[in-house]
């Protein structure tokens, strides 16, 4: 990066993962209806696959913590919340996951569950911190719900009692952690999280928690991964999510743009089944804002230029060789374009490709 290269901080790009039922979905919804009641606290961008959670989100919801003292130095949050993020966990850049850190939602109820540990497996081996969304908090015997209360004021209000069989369950979430040679406590009480997994009790019904998870999320991406955060204003980089057809508009791609900045008039260079596919740009989309879709056939809105971290879709020419968990560049010139065709081709070499599934095997 030269000194002449403008630097732009991108927000992190977040996974939430888990088990099926732990929560992983009401976890989001709820803070998405919160955001969306309390409309003063700036919304969140929908994206495709994705939901941004802009700073101004962040800050109102955690307001409770800081005091009005944090300091947020990210655009926000790109969580993925498609069931196609598993593409988007294959992806590997140079041996590590374009995802920056993982939301590990696991029910406290029923404890570490088949996909828990296997979710572990994918997030050590693809070195992705990772918090611990110990959700349901709610469901321990005798809790007192306070609706939307950050945990740690919340658990104060709790009889000892009924802390004391919280703290029961979160010490058999750090006794399973131990066994896989991690190191993990509920978030309040750690002094080092570089040595730590923070756990964060939650439940999506009462909506405790959540502000100490996006504090804990939005702490952590600032102390350790800002200078990964940073990026010049170079070619577009991202994943293949979903590869699909469209009434209307043919084959389109939906994109996670984790890197530089991606305009209509570049060329897509992307891997495909049978080696890299060069196309031309028919056009760039996002999603419109919820309250501004007035017909169902104008979902989209279509910026000429879409800077990282987004989720979007494509239309592009002859694309339906596309891969999902591919990588995908926009090209500014013929020299971007042999470059990125090398890339794609070497990628593939790293990578086996079963062409006869819908994406890439690792």
């Amino acid at each position: 990066m030269t000194k002449d290269e403008k630097k732009i901080v991108r927000a992190p790009i977040s996974v939430i993962m888990g088990h099926v039922d732990s929560g992983k979905t009401s976890l989001l919804d709820l803070v998405r209806k919160t955001v969306v009641q309390n409309r003063e606290a700036g919304g969140i961008t929908q994206h495709i696959g994705a939901s941004l959670f802009p700073k101004e989100t962040i800050f109102e919801m955690s307001k409770a913590l800081h005091k009005g003292k944090l300091e947020l130095k990210t655009p926000g949050i790109l969580i993925i919340d498609t069931p196609g993020h598993e593409a988007f966990m294959t992806l590997r850049t140079r041996g590590a996951s374009v995802a920056d850190i993982a939301i590990l939602v696991v029910d406290l109820t029923k404890g570490f569950q088949a996909q828990t540990f296997e979710s572990i497996e994918t997030l050590k081996r693809r070195k992705v911190p990772f918090v611990i969304a110990a959700n349901k908090v709610d469901r321990i015997g005798g809790w007192q719900g306070k609706k939307d209360m950050p945990f740690v004021e919340s658990y104060k209000l709790q009889n000892k009692t009924v802390q004391a069989r919280l703290d029961s369950k979160l010490y058999e979430f750090m006794g399973e952690l131990g066994n896989l040679g991690l190191k993990a406590d509920r978030y309040d009480k750690i002094k080092n999280f570089k040595k730590n997994i923070a756990i964060v009790p939650t439940s999506a019904t009462t909506g405790e928690g959540v502000a100490d998870l996006f504090l804990v999320l939005t702490g952590l991406t600032q102390q350790f991964m800002m200078e990964k955060l940073e990026y010049s204003i170079g070619p577009g980089k991202g994943v293949i999510l979903e590869v699909k057809e469209e009434t209307g508009m043919g084959t389109t791609l939906d994109v996670i743009l984790f890197n530089g900045v991606l305009e209509k008039t570049d060329t897509l260079v992307l891997s495909g089944k049978n080696g890299p596919i060069v196309s031309k740009i028919k056009a760039l989309m996002l999603p419109k804002p919820l309250d501004e879709i007035r017909d169902p056939r104008d979902k989209f809105q279509t910026p000429k230029i879409i800077y990282a971290a987004a989720g979007l879709k494509i239309s592009a020419a002859n694309i339906s060789d596309a891969i999902s968990g591919g990588t995908i560049f926009g090209a500014k010139n013929k020299k971007q374009i042999e470059e990125f065709k090398e890339y794609i081709s070497e990628e593939r070499k790293s990578l086996h490709i079963d062409t006869q599934e819908t994406g890439i095997m690792v």
